[in-house]
């Protein structure tokens, strides 16, 4: 079995300036550490739990099946100030009948991100003998 000590998702933009300007300032994800130099320099944010490593260069865009997913304490919130900051908002908060609350941006490759809230009520926040 292989032992995992950290993981990250790597993703090769098309305008790397562009899509750091997205990540950290947009989004404002926390810079974890940085290497290389110039445009092509890698950056790696801290996101959540994992990591995202924004290095490199590609002609085309992400697949399409490529799609984050990051968690919020307030869906509204995070709704009012992706927007504020000029995110691409695909779709608005919505309650899922699945009970998790999602809205949905994209980055400026058009990676879907999902922003996720997990209400006080939901299954996923249930922990035994807690």
């Amino acid at each position: 079995m292989v032992h995992v000590l950290s993981s990250r998702v790597l993703l090769r933009p098309t305008d790397p300036e562009r899509t750091r300007a997205f990540y950290g300032r947009t989004l404002g994800l926390a810079v974890h550490r940085e290497f290389g130099t110039g445009t092509e320099r890698g950056t790696v944010y801290f996101l959540g739990g994992g990591f995202l490593e924004v290095s490199g260069r590609s002609d085309a865009p992400p697949s399409p099946g490529l799609q984050l997913w990051l968690q919020v304490e307030d869906a509204e919130a995070a709704h009012r100030e992706l927007a504020a900051a000029g995110a691409k908002v695909l779709r608005p908060p919505v309650r899922e009948p699945w009970g998790l609350i999602e809205m949905w941006i994209a980055d400026p490759d058009g990676v879907r991100i999902c922003v996720v809230e997990i209400p006080e009520d939901h299954p996923m926040r249930y922990r035994p003998g807690i």
